[in-house]
């Protein structure tokens, strides 16, 4: 019975994991995407590939860290390397290593 109860529980964890994945890289997904749009340049591939998995523990809890890489371009020819950090489903850094634009300018 116990064995029993304890695959259970371990199916289930498996299964929220997947979904929780799954979520997490949607929104990866959909926030390459709006960076590379507002800097003018092509997302290429239209994905994002999971480097590092990792868990922090932060005043709310225990968070999952994700961290992915995607490719953009800028004038359709070279690729180019970004990368993004999610804490949860929280996004806490996006870089495309491009300069910032400025109003100024």
């Amino acid at each position: 019975m116990i064995d029993q109860l304890l695959a259970l529980m371990l199916l289930l964890l498996l299964g929220w994991f997947w979904l929780d994945a799954s979520r997490a890289r949607e929104m990866a997904v959909g926030l390459a995407q709006s960076a590379c749009q507002e800097r003018g340049v092509q997302l290429l591939d239209q994905a994002v590939a999971l480097r590092r998995l990792g868990l922090r523990w932060r005043t709310q809890g225990l968070r999952i860290r994700r961290v992915y890489r995607f490719e953009f371009s800028t004038e359709g020819v070279r690729r180019s390397s970004g990368y993004l950090v999610l804490l949860g489903l929280h996004l806490v850094d996006l870089s495309l290593g491009l300069p910032e634009v400025s109003d100024d300018a």
